[in-house]
């Protein structure tokens, strides 16, 4: 095995990467079928704003607790049983889908306790892989965990669209099955060993996470960064919008486009496996950002399927680089007794760009139009990657991603 696949000589890590992978591959099917089978019975916009905001306020309002339970009470077991959870969630939508009693307002509450359960686990899941490789494998393991969330993003709205296309309740109880396997495989971990503070709790304990990731302003920036241009310029949530009227391709067609993004971000991904980014580390960011916003007003303006694609794919590409550089600076600067807790911050910005995002677009577009919606986040997307050079000079002025990082 050659240093491509260092991270998987742990046995440990090999089952906490395929159990990210189910996770990620649920929970997309999850979102592709909630997204098009409420679209479809409501025809409302703005519902599907609802999806993504019930699933982002719970990470919000309970980020001083989801930090402090990662880092105090053991990242494997939080993961474990927020996998859990979800699998129950999961298990309630596909019993309204077999009876015939998808309630728009039952599903959505049943989206909140999913959304409260991925609270707790994005935490805890993003902190564990560093506990479980040695230091050396680690930027190698952010790799493989970006690879699988990404192959995730393409399978899981394809399969989920397929599934959808032959029943609701083959797509719900394909989740449920991923869902169970990926808590059997990460309970199986051994514990890991884990730095925990044995500091009396107090406030300053939970809000440590906002502490550490303030005080770093090249951190800050980074993940403010994609907060702002992915909350801003984020399309996926009015694509079965785009897939119904638009381009007219159907639940299949909304596969595809789903599924588009992630394509785009595993060959970013293999070009930056295959090419490292060395130098100039901040002036890539910012470009990719601004790409990604043009890349999203293509989209928004294109009423043909195949460049419609080809623009996603676009999309997903430059948001990659972006995620790539915020991950290894987020995980490899940050101390690992407080790890669970920047990451605990890390999920509401990466939530605020997506779920919430997401209801910016729902609402937007029920008001403007699904069209102007995208293209102006688009446009607002290349305001904030320029607003941001400007801001964030030690961004601009980065290099080299792996100078700073603390020794423990």
């Amino acid at each position: 095995m050659n240093d491509r696949f260092s991270a998987f000589r742990h046995s440990s890590y090999r089952r906490y990467f395929l159990s990210r992978f189910m996770t990620s591959l649920a929970a997309q099917v999850v979102s592709v079928a909630v997204a098009w089978q409420m679209y479809d019975v409501t025809q409302n916009a703005a519902l599907l704003g609802w999806i993504g905001l019930v699933q982002f306020l719970p990470a919000l309002l309970l980020v001083v607790v989801t930090g402090v339970a990662s880092d105090r009470l053991g990242r494997r077991n939080v993961m474990g049983a927020s996998v859990s959870v979800e699998l129950v969630c999961a298990g309630v939508i596909l019993a309204l889908a077999l009876t015939g009693r998808f309630d728009p307002l039952i599903v959505l509450a049943t989206l909140t306790v999913f959304g409260v359960a991925r609270a707790f686990y994005t935490p805890a899941s993003s902190s564990l892989a560093v506990n479980l490789v040695p230091r050396e494998d680690f930027a190698n393991a952010v790799g493989w965990l970006a690879s699988s969330w990404q192959a995730a993003s393409i399978l899981g709205p394809v399969a989920g669209g397929l599934l959808y296309g032959v029943g609701a309740g083959f797509a719900y109880g394909t989740a449920v099955s991923l869902f169970a396997i990926s808590a059997i495989l990460i309970f199986s971990i051994p514990k890991p060993p884990q730095r925990i503070e044995r500091e009396p709790t107090t406030l300053s304990v939970p809000l440590g996470g906002f502490k550490y990731v303030f005080n770093q302003k090249v951190v800050l920036g980074a993940i403010s960064l994609d907060l702002f241009a992915v909350l801003l310029g984020g399309a996926v949530a009015l694509l079965p919008i785009y897939a119904r009227d638009i381009l007219e391709i159907g639940e299949e067609g909304l596969g595809l486009l789903r599924a588009a993004p992630g394509i785009g971000a595993l060959i970013m991904l293999a070009i930056i496996t295959a090419f490292p980014i060395k130098d100039h580390a901040g002036l890539i960011l910012f470009v990719s950002v601004a790409l990604f916003g043009i890349s999203t007003v293509v989209f928004g303006y294109s009423n043909v399927v195949w460049l419609s694609i080809v623009a996603l794919i676009f999309v997903g590409a430059f948001d990659m680089v972006s995620v790539y550089i915020r991950e290894v600076l987020l995980q490899l600067w940050t101390p690992d007794q407080v790890r669970g807790r920047v990451n605990a911050v890390n999920s509401i910005f990466l939530g605020a760009s997506n779920e919430l995002g997401e209801a910016r677009a729902g609402f937007m577009a029920a008001k403007w139009g699904a069209v102007f919606t995208v293209v102006a986040g688009g446009y607002a997307a290349v305001g904030v990657a320029a607003a941001w050079s400007v801001l964030f000079p030690g961004i601009r002025k980065t290099r080299d991603l792996h100078h700073g990082v603390p020794e423990e």
